[in-house]
């Protein structure tokens, strides 16, 4: 039983190394489950990048490369034991969490997101606190939403730039690279960084390959009843064991359909995904997966647990 990615590294590489020429003062990205490739592997490859990456949480410094800056992008309830890593602020309240810790920290400026960060009101304050807390600022930070335009990024960005001294370093995300040039066009001097996780990884999902065992198979006829749920086998045909459940965070897709495929044919869950197996039912005369045979499975990566990386 195994969930698997697959990786044809020298195309995935190219595509990496293309994308950061394109992100001049690049920060990858490197957090969660390392977007499916592990934090390990990657902080490996995003130091060959930059001299900085990012990471979640105060929880994710482990397998960070020596001589390497990290910065932990979500603010921190307690610091952690070393002083080394840059820690992200958006309020008084966090600088207050980080009382006694002698460190570098990002102020993180609110976006259209409306998640954390401070107001152009609360910056002065906040600020104020992390001065009197001895806490280094070394820059601030624009987190633009997923959804929108380059645009309405920009604008998010654009909104903060003006009120900051030209000497800040302003860290950004959620830009295409050709809008990155273009802020960094529009205000000519001006220190940007550009936090890049997504697109830099995962850019070009034709190098990537998510696949699972097949664990074996039974013959079942119409109206049969199987699987946890006890579900009702419409037609005959052959139930499937595949190696992936919810223990690797495999859930059907959102609008219900199954997430597997095989001979580029979604195949038809039976029930749910549970924990190491899913069910799934293949009707008579449709191409049929064996013992030994590959799903292809069909997840985000950023939620997927996978047994095992292959890099070929």
């Amino acid at each position: 039983m195994t969930l698997r990615l697959t990786v044809d590294t020298d195309d995935w590489r190219a595509h990496v190394d293309h994308v950061a020429r394109c992100y001049p003062g690049l920060v990858p990205v490197v957090k969660g489950n390392g977007y499916g490739f592990g934090r390990g592997p990657l902080a490996t490859v995003a130091a060959e990048l930059s001299d900085t990456l990012a990471v979640g949480t105060v929880h994710e410094l482990d397998h960070v490369p020596a001589g390497i800056t990290t910065v932990v992008l979500t603010p921190a309830a307690r610091p952690p034991d070393s002083a080394a890593a840059v820690l992200t602020v958006g309020s008084v309240g966090h600088v207050q969490a980080l009382d006694g810790w002698p460190g570098r920290v990002l102020v993180k400026l609110a976006s259209s997101v409306r998640r954390f960060g401070v107001t152009r009101e609360t910056l002065v304050p906040v600020m104020t606190a992390a001065r009197a807390a001895g806490l280094d600022v070394v820059g601030f930070s624009v987190h633009p939403p997923v959804a929108g335009s380059d645009d309405e990024h920009l604008d998010d960005v654009n909104h903060w730039v003006d009120a900051l001294d030209p000497a800040d370093e302003v860290w950004i995300s959620h830009l295409s690279s050709e809008a990155y040039h273009d802020l960094r066009d529009a205000w000519p001097g001006r220190r940007f960084r550009a936090r890049v996780g997504t697109a830099l990884w995962h850019g070009d999902k034709r190098t990537l390959h998510l696949t699972a065992d097949v664990i074996d198979t039974r013959d079942v006829r119409a109206g049969e009843h199987a699987g946890y749920r006890q579900g009702v086998v419409p037609a005959d045909g052959t139930l499937v064991m595949v190696g992936a459940g919810t223990a690797h965070g495999v859930h059907p897709l959102e609008d219900g359909r199954s997430p597997f495929h095989f001979a580029r044919q979604r195949l038809v869950l039976l029930g749910p995904p549970h924990m190491h197996t899913s069910m799934v039912y293949v009707p008579v005369g449709d191409p049929t997966p064996r013992p030994g045979d590959r799903i292809d499975v069909q997840r985000p990566l950023i939620s997927t647990v996978v047994d095992e990386v292959r890099w070929r």
